[in-house]
C-alpha cells in the first residue's frame, strides 16, 4: 500500500474515533473502548474494500456489512457519517429519543445501516443468511461482519460458523475483533474462547491472523479473503481496546462509560495531536 493511501485511511480512522467520542460523550452512554478498537478496520471496510454508495443506501448490488458486536454502534454511525450516509452533525444525538442513531444499529431507520444488531451472536447469523442469499439468487456482492471476541462465548456464533461452511460461502468474510476485554474482564478470564484459529480452521474457515490497526496487514488479509474460493474467510483482528486514548486503552472500564468534559477534551486533544 502506497504510504500516501495509509495516511488518508489513518486519517479517515482518526475522524471515526473523533466521532464516537463526539457520539458518546453527548449521549454521556454508549461503548466507546470496542468502538475505537475497530476505527481502522471500518475505515479500510468502507474507504477501500466495500462496494456501496451512499446516495442508494439499499442498493441491491451492494457489499453488505454487519455490525454483530451491536453495542460498538458509535463507530459504525462515525464511519457512515465520513463516507455520507448522513450528516457527521447529527452523530451528537446518539441515543437521543427523537434521533435515529440508537444505542444499537437500526436497518430501518439509519441509512447504510444493513442489519439490526445487539443482541449478541445474532448479527453473524444474519450475515449468513446474506452470503447464502447472494449465492442463490446469483449476486457477486460480499457480506462482512464484525464479532466482538467476547460476543463469540455465544454458541449461536459456532453454530453460524457450522452453516457458513457447511454452504461454502466463499462471500462471506468474519472479522473477530479481538481485543481481549469484555464488560466483565479479560475474556480470558471470563469463559476463553481461544484459540481462535485453531477453532475457527476446525469449523471449516479460511483463517488469517493480523494486527487491527496495521493498514498493509489489514489489506492483505482482505485481499487473500477475496481469493479465497469454496470455504468463508475468518480475520482475527488482534486489536486494543480504546485504541488512540491513553487513559481508555486495555482499560475495561471504558467498555460501557462515557467521559466528562474534563476527559473528552483530554482525549479529543490526543486524537488532535
Amino acid at each position: 500500500m502506497e504510504q500516501s493511501r495509509k495516511n488518508e485511511l489513518s486519517e479517515i480512522a482518526r475522524q471515526i474515533r473523533l466521532g464516537v467520542l463526539e457520539g458518546v460523550f453527548n449521549a454521556k452512554s454508549g461503548h466507546p473502548g470496542g468502538s475505537l478498537s475497530i476505527a481502522d478496520l471500518l475505515a479500510y471496510l468502507y474507504f477501500e474494500e466495500m462496494n456501496v454508495d451512499p446516495k442508494n443506501p439499499k442498493w441491491e448490488d451492494r457489499d453488505r456489512f454487519v455490525l454483530s458486536k451491536g453495542h460498538c454502534a458509535p463507530a459504525l454511525y462515525a464511519v457512515l457519517a465520513e463516507k455520507g450516509f448522513f450528516d457527521k452533525s447529527l452523530l451528537k444525538t446518539l441515543r437521543k429519543v427523537d434521533s435515529f442513531l440508537q444505542g444499537h444499529p437500526d436497518m430501518k431507520h439509519t441509512p447504510g445501516v444493513d442489519m439490526s444488531t445487539g443482541s449478541l451472536g445474532l448479527g453473524i447469523s444474519a450475515a449468513c443468511g446474506m452470503a447464502l442469499s447472494g449465492k442463490v439468487s446469483g449476486k457477486d456482492y460480499r457480506v462482512y461482519t464484525i464479532v466482538g471476541d467476547g460476543e463469540s462465548e455465544e454458541g449461536q456464533v459456532w453454530e453460524a460458523s457450522m452453516f457458513a461452511s457447511h454452504y461454502k460461502l466463499d462471500n462471506l468474510c468474519v472479522i473477530i475483533d479481538w481485543n481481549g476485554l469484555q464488560i466483565d474482564g479479560p475474556v480470558a478470564e471470563v469463559m476463553n474462547p481461544t484459540p481462535f484459529d485453531k477453532k475457527l480452521e476446525a469449523f471449516g474457515y479460511n483463517v488469517i491472523s493480523i494486527d487491527a490497526h496495521d493498514f498493509e496487514q489489514i489489506e492483505a488479509a482482505f485481499k487473500a479473503a477475496k481469493a479465497c474460493k469454496g470455504k468463508p474467510t475468518a480475520i482475527i483482528a488482534k486489536s486494543v481496546k480504546g485504541k488512540g486514548v491513553s487513559y481508555m486503552e486495555n482499560n475495561v472500564s471504558w467498555h460501557g462509560a462515557a467521559p466528562n468534559a474534563e476527559q473528552y477534551e483530554t482525549a479529543v486533544g490526543e486524537l488532535n495531536a
